[in-house]
C-alpha cells in the first residue's frame, strides 16, 4: 500500500466510524490505531499509547483548560447572564433592533468570562429569547442573533479554542489572547451593524423603537460590576505579570464562584453540577487529544504531511492563497466536525506548512495571526449550514421556530463573518496590533 493510499485509509476509517455514530475521540483513535499497527506492528503501537498518553497528560499547561471551563460553568450557574442582559437591554433599547443588539453585547460580555461558545449561546438564549418574543421580534432574527452571538464566546479571550491552539503550537497564550481582543470587538460591532441593516432592509423582523424604554438604575449598573472586576482581575493580572494564564484561570474561577455565592444563585447542587460539567467537558477534550495524537502519529509515519507541504511549496502559490485554501477547508470540515476535533486533527499538519511560507513578518507573529484566522473560521462553522452546532442549540430552546428560519436568521451574520475574515487575511496588523505591547 502506498503512503497516499494508507493516508486515505486512515481518513476513510475515521469518517466511517463517525458515520456509524462512534464518538469523535474514539473514531480518531481507532483510525490512528489501524494506520499505526499496519506500519509499525502491535508492540510499538502499545508502547506508543502508553508513553504518549502519560506525556500528554503530565504537562502542567493542560490544567488551564479545565480551569477556564470551570470558570465558565460558575458564570453559567451563578446568575450573571440576567444582570448582563438587563443592563445591555437598557443601553440598546432605544434603537430599532435594540434587544438583538443587547443580546450580542450580553454574549460578548458573558463570553469574556466563559470562553465557551455553547455555554454562551445556551445561557444568553435562556434570558434573552423570552424578552425578544415578548417585544415582537421574529423567531428568525431572535434565534439567528443568539446563535451568532454565541460564537463571541470563543472569539474573545479566554477562548478555550485559543488555549488548545497555543498548546498544540507551543505559542504564548497571553499573546494569543491579546491578538483576539480587537478581532472579537470587531466581530461584536459587525454583528450589531448586521442587525441594524437587516431590520431596516427586511420589514417585520423587529418592532419599532421602544418609546418608553426601561430606565437605567444603580441596581443594573452594580449588577454588571462583578463581570468587570473578574475580567480586569484575570487579564490585568496576566498582562501585568502577577500570575500566569493558568493561575489567572484559577483566580477567575474563584472570583466567578464568589460572585455566584454573593448573588445567592450558587446552591450546593449547582456547585456540584459545575464540577461535574467541568469534569465531563475536560475528559472529552483530553480523550480527543489522545485520539488526535495517535492519528497524527500514524499520518506522520506515512510522510504524506511533509510531502504535502513540499508539494504545496513547489507550486509557487502566493502565501495568502494557501491560507485562503486552508480556511476554506476548515469551513467544509466544520460541516462534519466540532471545533476541538478539527484543531487537534489538522493543526499538526497545517501549522508546519504555514510556518514554511514567507509572509514578510516574524515567524512568531505568523503563528499568532494564523491562530486568529483559524479561530474566525471555527466560529463560522458553528453557525453555517448544514450543521451549525449553535443553531441547533438555540433552535432547540426556541421550540416554535422552524430550523429553516433559524438558518435564514444567521445569514446576515455569516456575511459579516466573511467580510471580517477577509479584513484580517489582507491586513494582519489589525489582530496583531495589541501583541506588540505584550512582553
Amino acid at each position: 500500500m502506498t503512503p497516499l493510499e494508507l493516508t486515505a485509509l486512515i481518513f476513510g476509517s475515521m469518517l466511517f466510524f463517525m458515520a456509524i455514530r462512534f464518538p469523535i475521540a474514539i473514531s480518531m483513535f481507532l483510525a490512528g490505531a489501524i494506520g499505526y499497527v499496519y506500519q509499525a506492528g502491535l508492540p510499538p503501537f502499545l508502547n506508543f499509547v502508553n508513553t504518549q498518553t502519560f506525556a500528554r497528560f503530565a504537562g502542567y499547561d493542560l490544567s488551564v483548560i479545565p480551569l477556564f471551563i470551570l470558570m465558565g460553568n460558575f458564570a453559567t450557574k451563578g446568575g450573571i447572564s440576567k444582570a448582563l442582559f438587563s443592563f445591555a437591554a437598557t443601553v440598546m433599547g432605544r434603537f430599532k433592533g435594540g434587544l438583538s443588539m443587547a443580546s450580542l453585547l450580553a454574549c460578548a460580555a458573558f463570553g469574556a468570562i466563559s470562553g465557551s461558545s455553547v455555554a454562551t449561546a445556551a445561557t444568553i438564549t435562556g434570558v434573552a429569547l423570552p424578552e425578544m418574543k415578548r417585544h415582537g421580534y421574529s423567531g428568525r432574527l431572535a434565534t439567528g442573533t443568539l446563535a451568532a452571538g454565541g460564537t463571541l464566546g470563543i472569539q474573545l479571550p479566554p477562548s478555550v479554542v485559543l488555549v488548545i491552539y497555543a498548546i498544540l503550537t507551543e505559542q504564548n497564550i497571553s499573546k494569543l489572547f491579546a491578538a483576539a481582543v480587537i478581532p472579537g470587538i470587531i466581530a461584536m460591532v459587525g454583528y450589531m451593524l448586521a442587525v441594524a441593516i437587516y431590520v431596516r432592509v427586511v420589514p417585520g423582523q423587529a418592532p419599532d423603537v421602544d418609546t418608553a424604554p426601561e430606565p437605567m438604575t444603580w441596581e443594573k449598573v452594580f449588577g454588571v460590576l462583578p463581570i468587570l472586576v473578574i475580567f480586569v482581575s484575570v487579564f490585568g493580572g496576566i498582562y501585568g505579570g502577577l500570575f500566569t494564564p493558568t493561575e489567572g484561570a484559577a483566580v477567575g474561577a474563584a472570583l466567578t464562584l464568589l460572585t455566584g455565592v454573593l448573588k445567592r444563585e450558587m446552591s450546593w447542587d449547582k456547585f456540584i453540577d459545575c464540577f461535574m460539567g467541568t469534569a465531563t467537558s475536560a475528559a472529552l477534550i483530553f480523550l480527543i487529544f489522545v485520539g488526535a495524537d495517535l492519528m497524527n502519529a500514524a499520518l506522520a509515519m506515512t510522510q504524506v504531511p511533509n510531502q504535502l507541504a513540499s508539494v504545496v511549496g513547489s507550486w509557487g502559490l502566493p502565501p495568502l492563497a494557501v491560507i485562503g485554501a486552508i480556511l476554506l477547508f476548515y469551513v467544509l470540515l466544520g460541516a462534519v466536525m466540532d471545533e476541538m476535533s478539527m484543531l487537534l486533527l489538522t493543526i499538526p499538519i497545517f501549522f508546519p506548512m504555514v510556518m514554511a511560507l514567507d509572509f514578510g513578518m516574524a515567524k512568531d507573529l505568523v503563528a499568532i495571526w494564523f491562530g486568529i484566522m483559524v479561530l474566525m473560521t471555527v466560529g463560522f462553522g458553528l453557525v453555517a449550514p448544514p450543521v451549525g452546532l449553535n443553531v441547533y442549540i438555540v433552535n432547540g430552546l426556541a421550540k416554535d421556530v422552524p430550523m429553516s428560519e433559524s438558518y435564514k436568521g444567521v445569514m446576515p451574520f455569516l456575511i459579516s463573518d466573511v467580510l471580517r475574515t477577509l479584513l484580517f487575511l489582507f491586513f494582519p496588523i489589525v489582530p496583531l496590533w495589541l501583541v506588540q505591547y505584550v512582553g
